[in-house]
């Protein structure tokens, strides 16, 4: 048996290539995040409300593959920063409505370089990038469904 037909070899392992890609991707993502004053969780969090604004705690939670214990004190640190606000949904009290501040869709601009500089961090094409992202989508929709 060669060492790309062990199973057991570490870096035979797709979860291995997929965690420790994740820990590299996330030390180039800090210095970029630092200076909007965002953390990976609060940066995905802007990323979504950004796509679609005034939604509830459960479906943004759905959208980021997040938690409610995650989640909450993530959106409570994101309103102290002023950039979201949390409201009651008037039609069914249950529910929290996530809102952007003007400050939290101002800070959309300031973003607007950062998945242009991860890109040069990664060293691939717009296309490369495009193929990776749909695989890990699969990925993750087959994984999501077992």
């Amino acid at each position: 048996m060669t060492n790309t037909e062990d199973p057991l070899l570490l870096d035979n392992q797709l979860c291995f290539a997929l965690y420790s890609a994740s820990l590299q991707m996330t030390k180039v993502y800090k210095p970029l995040l630092d200076e909007i004053g965002l953390t990976y969780p609060q940066y995905v969090t802007m990323l979504s409300l950004w796509e679609e604004d005034g939604v509830t705690v459960s479906r943004l939670g759905e959208r980021l593959f997040l938690d409610s214990g995650t989640l909450t004190p993530l959106l409570k640190r994101l309103e102290a920063a002023g950039l979201v606000t949390r409201t009651r949904n008037a039609e069914d009290e249950r529910q929290v409505l996530v809102r952007l501040t003007p400050e939290g869709r101002a800070l959309k601009a300031k973003a607007a370089c950062i998945p242009v500089r991860l890109a040069e961090a990664g060293g691939f094409s717009p296309s490369e990038i495009q193929s990776l992202r749909q695989k890990l989508k699969k990925l993750r929709s087959a994984l999501s469904a077992r």
